[in-house]
């Protein structure tokens, strides 16, 4: 990673989409800003991606992003609800691809274990432990950028972790052969 790395983590929604941005440095992640994008008074579904792609592309013009993580959408009780996320999730990703920006996906499970270390944790649960790891108060009305705040982190967690990259066919012979300084 190199000495200061900034992350965009998008929470994806049709109605409400959240977003966080952290800065990396060597002292390690430092909250930049967060919000909502908040779509429900337009009707048209075309209309709120093109709000979504447009505002994504400003947040990546305004703070110069390394990273875009963004929340994978996951199977609830409506199938179309998989759709609508899926398609928001698309608009956030293709305005980071379109401005060079490298794109990572997290589970929300995955999030909420990086972060609070149990995947079926609240909302509430993430917010709080998001507040206290970057010593910042936050609205608890913004759950859904507090959660994109956790994509973030998580995403921070992924890259700052040396197994990370390690993949389930690889082995121990490999980590030593690639971090012989790690080996005492």
């Amino acid at each position: 990673m190199k000495t200061e790395t900034t992350i965009i983590g998008i929470d994806p929604g049709t109605n409400i989409l959240g977003f966080g941005i952290v800065r990396v440095d060597r002292r390690g992640a430092h909250f930049v800003d967060m919000g909502v994008f908040d779509l429900r008074k337009i009707k048209d579904p075309y209309e709120k991606l093109a709000n979504i792609f447009a505002g994504v592309s400003e947040l990546i013009e305004t703070h110069h992003p390394d990273a875009l993580a963004v929340e994978s959408p996951f199977y609830g009780k409506n199938a179309q609800v998989i759709l609508k996320l899926g398609r928001a999730q698309g608009a956030a990703l293709t305005a980071a691809i379109m401005k060079g920006v490298s794109v990572a996906e997290y589970a929300p499970r995955k999030a909420k274990i990086a972060i609070c270390g149990n995947g079926a944790a609240s909302k509430e649960q993430v917010s709080l432990m998001i507040q206290k790891t970057l010593k910042v108060d936050l609205d608890p009305k913004y759950l859904d950028a507090t959660d994109a705040l956790a994509i973030a982190m998580c995403h921070y967690y992924q890259m700052s972790n040396p197994l990370a990259s390690l993949n389930a066919s690889t082995d121990w012979k490999k980590f030593i052969a690639d971090n012989p300084d790690r080996v005492k």
